[in-house]
């Protein structure tokens, strides 16, 4: 799946649906999404202020949305199933679990990394925290 016509047929699909990829390079994309085909990372957060310029990004229940691999072809097709804003310091071992397949205290050393480099880190910032399924794997449509 890799040439445009693929894409909108995607669109036809999954109505609605926007186009994401996980991690901040090619091998944390290729990680994260070991771990999503594996079940183990069901999912995502992000800082609430990353969605201030395009609110209509933030995931919504029911929602369906395309995965891509770092180089933007599609890989995988994810369902929002819950969100909620939930501040950094409350994001609970369970749900670093989700998100990173980490313990908590390595999932917050990684996190405040991340956020520290991208706009600022606070323990109290806001996260938003979606959980997630997956709906269709496109490796499969190959």
């Amino acid at each position: 799946m890799t040439d445009s016509d693929d894409f909108e047929d995607l669109q036809k699909t999954y109505p609605g649906a926007g186009s994401y990829r996980f991690g901040g390079n090619q091998a944390q994309c290729e990680k994260l999404l070991k771990l999503v085909r594996a079940g183990k990372k069901t999912a995502n957060c992000e800082a609430l202020r990353e969605f201030a310029q395009e609110p209509d990004a933030l995931p919504k229940p029911g929602r369906c949305d395309i995965a891509t691999l770092w180089d933007g072809t599609p890989t995988l097709i994810t369902r929002t199933v819950s969100v909620q804003n939930i501040r950094f310091c409350d994001v609970t071992a369970e749900q670093a679990r989700m998100e990173s397949d980490l313990p908590l205290d390595d999932w917050r050393m990684m996190q405040q990394k991340h956020f520290s480099k991208s706009g600022g880190f606070d323990p109290e910032m806001l996260l938003v925290f979606e959980t997630f399924e997956v709906v269709e794997d496109l490796r499969d449509r190959l």
